[in-house]
């Protein structure tokens, strides 16, 4: 019993226990904030920076490493470094590691003209920057490394100019975070032009010490529709496919989800703004079955869809690599491979946060306008 209360005794002392804070000046903060701001500071300064803003705003240690992905012990190196030696106790000591043998004006040069490549060139590579500023190409890589710049990778995007944006992202949000009750939440969308390709030589399987390859040219026999309805509670399938995209054949399609769902519970169906899904015939249809809900993404927003990523997992593992002869065998290894997925289905769940992929869009929208207020 008196070591039960010892033990009390310490927990609660170790909770009331303060969390100690770095006391900053005003021109500290202003320079640690320029490091982790300025594109030419190198990623490591500018996660040291980051450390000791953090520790100033009262963020515990164990807080700021998991939200930067460092260690504790990472954290509290830097921190009691700078409380010693201020902003030179961030630096590296000297007299460690490999001596530097590159100008800090060429290694900024190699940093800030990443981003500016020479008309009519759209981006560099190791070799031409290195021969541009007189170095190898293996240290423009190590400098690139280091500051986290990758001029080979180029991600698509398209930011979404719905005036209604925000009302239809928290009601598609809405319907995943919390769904409402004695309802289904079906993920609907069509993937069209599903093609039939045959190779036209039998390629070579994976193995031990090669690749599998096929053919680069190919026969077409034809193009399907499938039409797809994800649960999104429990991850189960319905499935159409059809030759075309048009009212006639989604509109079979709503039958069908009709037919195969409880009559007794709510519909609601997320959707993209394709004009087929608001043909005035499936509008009729929709008016005499009052249990189905439409609820639309914004627009050149496919993403908020989740059955995207169904698709997306169908066209790697079926579809692109496989050779088909007929229409009929690309039906075949579809509609196979949504049984077997139905019998352990795995729904998908959403977990990011709307907030944050809201203030990342406000970003990009920023972004896009002040680039084109500069071309004029």
């Amino acid at each position: 019993m008196y070591c039960n209360n010892v033990h009390s005794r310490i927990i609660i002392q170790a909770m009331a226990r303060p969390i100690s804070q770095i006391e900053l000046t005003e021109d500290d903060r202003a320079e640690l904030k320029r490091r982790v701001n300025a594109p030419t500071t190198a990623k490591r300064d500018a996660l040291r920076a980051e450390i000791v803003l953090k520790r100033a705003a009262g963020t515990r240690q164990v807080d700021v490493a998991e939200q930067l992905g460092v260690s504790v012990a990472c954290v509290n190196k830097w921190s009691q470094r700078f409380e010693r030696e201020g902003l030179a106790g961030l630096h590296d000591r000297s007299g460690r590691g490999r001596k530097q043998t590159i100008a800090n004006e060429t290694i900024e040069r190699v940093i800030s003209e990443a981003t500016r490549p020479p008309k009519p060139k759209r981006r560099w590579s190791v070799r031409s920057m290195a021969r541009e500023v007189g170095i190898s190409p293996d240290s423009v890589h190590r400098i690139w490394q280091a500051n986290d710049i990758k001029p080979h990778l180029t991600r698509t995007f398209k930011v979404s100019e719905d005036p209604q944006f925000e009302r239809k992202f928290w009601d598609v949000i809405g319907l995943y975070l919390d769904p409402p009750e004695r309802a289904l939440v079906l993920c609907c969308d069509e993937k069209s032009q599903c093609q039939a390709l045959e190779r036209t030589q039998p390629g070579l399987p994976l193995g031990v010490g090669h690749v599998a390859t096929h053919t680069h040219d190919y026969r077409r026999h034809g193009t399907i529709t499938l039409f797809t309805a994800l649960n999104y509670l429990d991850g189960k399938l319905i499935r159409r496919t059809e030759q075309r995209h048009t009212h006639v054949e989604w509109l079979r399609f709503l039958k069908q989800i009709d037919r195969q769902t409880p009559k007794d519970v709510d519909i609601h169906l997320i959707l993209d703004n394709y004009a087929t899904h608001k043909h005035a015939e499936v509008m009729k249809w929709l008016k005499r079955h009052p249990r189905f809900k439409l609820h639309f993404t914004p627009t050149s927003s496919s993403w908020l869809n989740l059955v995207e990523r169904f698709f997306a997992e169908l066209t790697q593992e079926v579809i692109r690599d496989g050779s088909f002869a007929t229409v009929g065998e690309l039906v075949r290894d579809i509609e196979e491979y949504i049984a077997e997925r139905n019998l352990n289905p795995k729904p998908y769940v959403w977990k990011a946060s709307g907030e944050k992929i809201l203030r990342k869009i406000h970003s990009a929208r920023a972004a896009l306008a002040e680039q084109r207020a500069e071309n004029g």
